[in-house]
């Protein structure tokens, strides 16, 4: 057995461990945040893996894992991390499902010998995912300081979450746009290097089928007629009521946002425009199927743009924008694409970026 497992290391100097709070804690986006925690507790308790397993929705421990996020070392010993979906392997994590399910944190062996320490994330008494770390011996040493940085970690989601969101609707706020669009920008570069890797296989090709990241921008139709008609608390109603709708319609994995008033934005991850298309009709058709209290029937209309590697993200805001205007002014309740637009002539082709005086 290592004897550093059962050492004071898992007890840091008082120091080292400041400075390593100082660092989680500085982050003020959830993605950072996760990458933070798990490089830290790597640093500070020797093992060979962790990860964060993290729950889709709000509420009750047995609801479906949405994301888990690695921490891998390489062939320096480095450790990298990496997000992705959840495997089936991880739904059929036996322990992973008992830590969940009591809320309590539970040790056990591993195949490859070893040992796991699993140590949920809850707040106020719900459950957000786990925390596993794997270890060549064991972890018992660690324990206290994992569960310390486990209630850090979920305390602080907590906050992050509260700053990022709506609190109307509890979609993604407009102050957390900017820098979300512009990570998916940064991905898109690194994908596309990736793509024209030597070696690099049709199936590493993000855009191989034509699939790109599209924003789309919608606002609800007359909308000041009905605060006008019926009041500010019914209006309050028919935002909660269509932000529920999105959640219904969008994949977990596409990104919601309000930015204020009626107006929201959607951003889709990779999809050819024909299923982005379809996806924003049927979430069109969706509200405009729906009964609202009070208020009968209520339309939106959208407007959307392809994003591509290297585009300023105003640049494409402004793009989806003008399909939207281009919307309301052709009928409303409809759904316009800038590139279609451009290609038909409806709208003016764009001028290059380098041309633009953005300020």
């Amino acid at each position: 057995m290592n004897a550093r497992l059962l050492s004071p290391i898992a007890a840091p100097e008082p120091a080292r461990l400041l400075d390593t709070l100082a660092e989680i804690t500085h982050k003020r986006d959830l993605e950072a945040l996760d990458r933070s925690l798990l490089v830290s507790l790597a640093e500070l308790v020797p093992v060979r893996a962790a990860a964060l397993y993290k729950l889709a929705g709000d509420e009750g421990a047995r609801r479906p894992l949405a994301e888990v996020v690695r921490a891998l070392p390489d062939a320096g010993g480095a450790f990298r991390v990496a997000s992705a979906a959840p495997t089936p392997q991880d739904a059929d994590d036996a322990p992973l499902r008992e830590c969940l399910a009591s809320l309590r944190p539970l040790q056990c062996a591993t195949a490859r010998g070893g040992s796991r320490l699993l140590v949920p994330l809850h707040c106020d008494g719900h459950a957000l995912g786990a925390l596993a770390l794997e270890s060549a011996g064991e972890l018992d040493g660690a324990r206290l300081l994992v569960e310390g940085f486990a209630r850090i970690y979920a305390n602080y989601v907590a906050l992050l979450h509260e700053s990022e969101r709506d609190k109307l609707t509890g979609l993604y706020n407009r102050r957390t746009f900017d820098r979300r669009l512009q990570r998916l920008i940064e991905q898109q570069r690194v994908d596309r290097a990736s793509a024209r890797a030597p070696g690099a296989t049709d199936a590493r090709r993000p855009h191989a089928d034509g699939a790109h990241v599209w924003l789309a921008i919608f606002d609800i139709d007359h909308f000041k007629r009905v605060n006008d008609n019926f009041g500010h608390v019914y209006g309050d109603e028919v935002i909660l009521m269509l932000s529920q709708r999105m959640k219904a319609c969008f994949r977990r994995s596409d990104l919601l946002f309000r930015f204020g008033g009626e107006e929201f934005v959607v951003l889709l991850e990779p999809a050819p425009e024909a299923m982005a298309r379809r996806a924003l009709e049927r979430f069109r058709e969706s509200v405009a199927a729906q009964p609202f209290p009070q208020v009968g029937q209520v339309t939106v209309s959208l407007g959307y743009a392809r994003m591509a590697p290297g585009d300023y993200p105003i640049l494409v805001l402004d793009r989806a924008d003008k399909a939207l205007y281009y919307a309301k002014q052709h009928g409303r309740n409809r759904t316009c694409g800038y590139e279609a637009l451009v290609a038909a002539g409806e709208l003016d082709a764009p001028h290059h970026a380098g041309s633009v005086d953005l300020f």
